[in-house]
């Protein structure tokens, strides 16, 4: 896997990644003109990508009814240089009719400990919190 980042003007790039181009900026108060997203957003994007794209394929194989599926992903940064994540929270929400709650978190656990690899590559440094929304309702212990 590679990208080439190369920088356009002021604090804009653009990223050459698996043949598309993302443009990548800063705002206004940092320099940039904001014609792009942040790059520390970027990580939770890909974040909430690589784990949904796991959840949706592992119900797709359990039979799963998924109606409506979405990762929130809320990213805590420090105050201080380097602004790093300290922690992260993954909200799961999936709908459906006939959805087996027990099957949804199975599915979240195996994405989050097993096949994820922006999760594994966040954790241990970033601790990473799970919650899981069927049909509305909050799974307990989630």
């Amino acid at each position: 896997m590679q990208t080439v980042v190369t920088w356009k003007e002021g604090m804009s790039f653009s990223a050459a990644l698996d043949g598309f181009e993302l443009a990548l900026d800063a705002d206004p108060a940092s320099g940039g003109q904001g014609l792009g997203p942040k790059p520390k957003g970027l990580t939770l994007v890909s974040l909430g990508g690589c784990t949904g794209m796991d959840v949706i394929s592992i119900l797709s194989k359990m039979r799963q009814p998924v109606r409506a599926f979405s990762v929130e992903v809320d990213g805590q940064v420090a105050d201080d240089h380097p602004k790093r994540f300290t922690a992260i929270t993954l909200r799961y929400r999936v709908d459906g009719e006939g959805l087996d709650p027990e099957r949804v978190r199975r599915a979240v656990a195996l994405s989050e400990t097993t096949y994820c690899g922006v999760s594994a590559s966040l954790r241990p440094g970033v601790p990473i919190a799970t919650e899981i929304w069927v049909n509305g309702e909050k799974l307990a212990g989630s």
